[in-house]
């Protein structure tokens, strides 16, 4: 029998690669679509994600429903897919989980457990001890470093996209403890207009983004938590600053560290490779040789690379995936696989 799966959240960017990932999956029944009331102010909400996104051909073919715990139960929902606002995902996640649901939360709203989301994302909890129950639960969904926790979990914490760039691209070097991590590490990284999101705001108007390059979110942007935590650092050891590109999709992130010990460049190779063997959609660059947006735009790997300095202990490190595939939708697919016993690819190659 095929999976039946459901999605909240379908008519954002994350929302429609989401949507085309699960509908060519093929342990899965097409996905129902979800949506939430519109507001007083707001237009009629559409009938159909096509009406939304029209590339995906006449209307019809992807009815959306209108959210309610009811649709689910006679949907034969097994796992709830949210690509909905932080606060959203809190709301709904434990009463997802009392209903024998499995979740997967594209939000931010589960990734940190040790630093408060309030001071990160803005928002404080009406019920912090059922917050704390639920949190307790979650498993942060990057399957490289969490592959067996993510297997055995009922909700899974999607990773941030700049956050899956940078751990990656350190978390072998880290944990192997070749990072002198008390001289700083430095993240540099940009990232395609649909990294913002759908909601449009003047930042990400065309006139604003066209022909330029601009740094935001110095360190105030949410990922820096994640990357934290995942990689055992303070944030005090650590500079990341984001910027905006002018095209649709991608992220480049440039990742400048120090070494405790001179390395060689073939040690650094196989560090990568080794801690990698067996993950399939990371993919080491040779040495010397950098990736770039376009090697991994509309594909769902990771890909690394990094130029090590003649003295063996300045390091630069180029981490390339797309922010809507590896940075969100396709890691979600990912999970999924893990979940129910699946290879991490199915539906992905």
């Amino acid at each position: 029998m095929l999976l039946n799966t459901a999605i909240l959240g379908a008519t954002g960017y994350s929302g429609l690669e989401l949507v085309a990932l699960l509908r060519r999956h093929p342990q899965l029944a097409p996905p129902l679509l979800l949506q939430r009331a519109a507001s007083a102010e707001a237009k009629t909400p559409p009938a159909d994600l096509a009406d939304v996104f029209p590339v995906l051909g006449l209307s019809g073919q992807h009815p959306l429903v209108p959210f309610s715990w009811n649709a689910i139960a006679d949907g034969k929902v097994s796992l709830l897919f949210l690509a909905t606002p932080h606060e959203l995902s809190r709301e709904l996640v434990p009463e997802a989980l009392s209903r024998g649901l499995r979740v997967i939360d594209l939000s931010g709203a589960w990734r940190l457990q040790q630093r408060a989301h309030e001071a990160v994302y803005g928002f404080a909890d009406a019920d912090p001890a059922a917050v704390a129950a639920t949190r307790a639960q979650s498993v942060y969904g990057l399957p490289e470093l969490h592959g067996s926790a993510i297997a055995q979990t009922n909700l899974v914490a999607n990773p941030g996209c700049y956050a899956t760039s940078i751990i990656l691209a350190l978390a072998p070097l880290v944990r192997a403890g070749l990072i002198d991590v008390e001289r700083g590490i430095i993240a540099d990284a940009k990232s395609g207009v649909t990294g913002a999101g759908k909601q449009p705001s003047p930042r990400t108007h065309f006139a604003s983004v066209a022909d330029n390059l601009s740094a935001y979110g110095v360190f105030t942007h949410c990922h820096l938590g994640e990357i934290c935590e995942q990689l055992g650092v303070a944030a005090s050891h650590v500079t990341f600053t984001p910027h905006l590109l002018p095209i649709p999709r991608g992220i480049l992130s440039t990742i400048y560290v120090n070494l405790r010990e001179p390395s060689t460049v073939t040690q650094i190779h196989q560090r990568l490779v080794s801690f990698y063997a067996g993950q399939p959609l990371v993919r080491i660059f040779a040495p010397m040789h950098l990736p770039q947006i376009q090697h991994s735009a509309h594909t769902n790997f990771c890909d690394i690379g990094f130029c090590l300095a003649e003295d063996g202990r300045r390091l630069v490190m180029v981490s390339c995936l797309d922010n809507l595939r590896k940075g969100a939708a396709s890691q979600a697919v990912q999970s999924l696989n893990l979940m129910y016993g699946w290879p991490q690819t199915e539906g992905l190659l």
